[in-house]
């Protein structure tokens, strides 16, 4: 890889960064004159299922779900109810197409996905898309990467409308410019993403499985209803679990008033009901200790190393009474807050609804030995999370450096 010392103000179409052995600047065409537009479908979300035989890209998918590629074979994509395929009346797309988004929540509006590997698939595109069909070969993948690339999406905040929502029309679509350089270049770029792709996808796989592992295991190393021990248990240990009400081991209060405009800069989390909101120049509670959602977000457990101040949408632990703070964590985990949410609008969590339920609890040393096997399950997960996190940093510098 090399660093184009050319730039595109000298009139040179060249990217910043560049394979070694291509020179010159590439070409380009007006998305009009290289792209058809194809027609879509209007139907909603409610319309779609697991099964059928039309398979349908929704819009808020390629916003969130996908990649800039879809293959076929391997991603999960929602069908057309039975009851609602003879109201599909649109285009049946096929390997090459590229499906764009015209509308979001956000300036990611235009995203877009190209499709690969159809196999005489029958695919529609959905609600709030603009399906199109190139009119000349492109390496397969290099318009879904060039399209969602931060040069391209460039060209589309001067037409991109709406305040809550935003939009755009296939008519402003028409006018940008779409650029590409050879054949040969386009597959190297297709390599170095594909290959990108693949990692972040084995390592999102990982966080999943060990995800999966860790459920699974939450279940086996506290007791079931109506039993006093686990069924995995470490071989040490032989005493029956003590039963206790959850206030009598860990009891629950609400957070303290911190109004966003009144926080000052400083090093103590403001522990939320969805996780830190920010970091004030005082602290409510020593750490460590756990807190979870009261209003909004109902069973998201935070555990916090140092002092904090729990915020009054939350709940903290307010004594441990000498158990083992992290062992107290994943017992929460266990028991799912969310099974105590209530409202109909606003989800909230009535803590004397937590604190009458009753739980069993071993020795401190048994519980230490549970805690301690979980949260290296949990730096697993965090440690593949961050290689994940790694990877897309370097996707989003390769779209902002490697395309026109």
């Amino acid at each position: 890889m090399q660093e184009q010392t050319s730039s595109n103000s000298l009139g040179e179409r060249v990217p910043k960064l560049r394979f070694p052995g291509f020179e010159g600047g590439w070409d380009f065409e007006i998305f009009s004159d290289l792209f058809t537009f194809l027609s879509n479908n209007t139907l909603s979300r409610a319309e779609l299922s697991e099964a059928g035989n039309i398979r349908n890209i929704h819009y808020g998918d390629i916003l969130v779900k996908y990649a800039a590629v879809v293959n076929i074979d391997d991603e999960i994509i929602p069908f057309v109810s039975n009851n609602s395929e003879g109201k599909v009346r649109c285009d049946v797309l096929r390997t090459g197409d590229v499906i764009i988004a015209d509308t979001a929540e956000d300036d990611t509006v235009g995203k877009a996905i190209e499709i690969i590997n159809h196999n005489n698939k029958s695919v529609v595109s959905g609600l709030h898309t603009m399906p199109c069909r190139p009119n000349r070969d492109f390496t397969a993948s290099f318009l879904g990467y060039y399209i969602n690339s931060n040069t391209y999406h460039s060209q589309l905040y001067p037409y991109m409308q709406g305040i809550k929502v935003t939009s755009i029309s296939k008519a402003n679509i028409g006018k940008t410019l779409i650029h590409f350089p050879s054949r040969s270049e386009q597959k190297k770029i297709v390599g170095l993403f594909n290959l990108i792709e693949k990692k972040i996808l084995i390592q999102k796989k990982l966080v999943e499985a060990i995800k999966l592992y860790k459920r699974g295991l939450l279940s086996k190393l506290f007791p079931q209803k109506g039993e006093s021990v686990p069924q995995y248990r470490f071989t040490e240990f032989t005493d029956a679990w003590e039963q206790r009400k959850v206030k009598d081991i860990a009891p629950l209060q609400r957070g303290f008033d911190l109004p966003t405009s009144q926080i000052e800069e400083g090093v103590y989390p403001v522990v939320m009901s969805n996780g830190i909101g920010g970091y004030h120049s005082q602290y409510k509670v020593k750490g460590p200790g756990i807190v979870t959602g009261r209003s909004g977000t109902i069973g998201k457990l935070h555990y916090i190393e140092d002092d904090y101040w729990p915020h009054n949408t939350t709940l903290w632990v307010t004594n441990f009474y000498g158990n083992n703070q992290k062992f107290v964590y994943y017992m929460y985990q266990c028991m799912d807050l969310s099974h105590f949410s209530t409202g109909s609008g606003v989800p909230t969590l009535n803590r004397n609804d937590v604190h009458d339920g009753i739980v069993c609890i071993p020795s401190t040393s048994e519980q230490k030995k549970i805690s301690d096997y979980l949260t290296t399950l949990d730096h697993l997960i965090t440690l593949h999370q961050r290689k994940c996190n790694e990877m897309q940093s370097i996707k989003k510098f390769m779209l902002q450096n490697m395309f026109v």
